[in-house]
């Protein structure tokens, strides 16, 4: 893309975050992306939020403009644009959304807005009922909670169009894991896994099987980072070099 910068990754400790931002100013760094365990400590320490940011509680994309830093979160509106763009356009879908962590809360709040309906499924029911009273409060659309088990999806899913596995379930190397019975799948219930390791999960492949549409977590993890880089350069993201990258440097860790 002819852009003079480099992209490099960089594990910081919780307890030197603030050092870490002090050093980014002082370095003039473009900007950065921000992982667990520092997306919602990294507030504190930003000049100024984005609307989406504020909302959802967390920041995963940092802007450096004349010295003062930009957060942004570019999660929720990687995982839309994911559904979009491989046809599974979740406005007014009945959604089932599994996870509580940060993942599933920025897709919460992005998809809960147009959304019919949507249930919040985890392991700790706390953590899905905290979610969930924040994300209504914010969006003012119905949104409910459960715990997970498997009697509570058999029924949550017999009405639902959009399950999402918004966990690490599946995930390398626990590889033939899934977040739920896969006898409950269906030809009219659309999957969106965010797990890219591998791509293609257990769980995807049994919806293939019955004949569901479906999406992987690569296209997530594309848009999302396509939409931080078009935030720090002004330039539109090569998603498919991207993309390309990405399956190459999967294919290589596989090994």
């Amino acid at each position: 893309m002819s852009v003079d910068a480099v992209y490099l990754a960089m594990d910081v400790e919780p307890r030197m975050l603030a050092q870490a931002v002090r050093g980014f100013r002082a370095l003039n760094i473009l900007g950065f992306n921000v992982t667990i365990p520092h997306k919602i400590k990294i507030m504190k320490y930003l000049d100024s939020l984005d609307r989406t940011a504020t909302t959802i509680g967390a920041v995963n994309t940092v802007v450096n403009r004349d010295g003062r830093l930009f957060g942004y979160n570019t999660d929720g509106t990687g995982a839309l644009e994911a559904l979009r763009k491989s046809g599974l356009d979740p406005k007014g879908k009945r959604i089932v959304l599994i996870g509580a962590g940060g993942a599933a809360r920025a897709i919460a709040f992005t998809l809960a807005e147009i959304a019919q309906r949507m249930v919040i499924v985890n392991r700790t029911i706390s953590k899905a009922r905290m979610l969930a009273r924040e994300v209504q409060k914010t969006t003012q659309s119905p949104v409910i909670y459960r715990g997970l088990n498997s009697s509570i999806l058999k029924d949550e899913l017999l009405t639902s169009d959009l399950l999402v596995n918004a966990t690490s379930i599946g995930m390398n190397p626990r590889v033939s894991e899934t977040p739920i019975d896969t006898s409950l799948l269906r030809t009219d219930l659309d999957v969106f896994d965010i797990v890219y390791s591998p791509v293609e999960t257990t769980l995807l492949k049994e919806t293939m099987k019955v004949g569901a549409k479906s999406v992987n977590g690569l296209t997530m993890l594309v848009n999302q980072g396509a939409q931080s880089f078009e935030l720090w350069t002004g330039l539109k993201a090569p998603t498919f070099t991207m993309t390309a990258a990405l399956n190459n440097a999967l294919k290589v860790s596989s090994r």
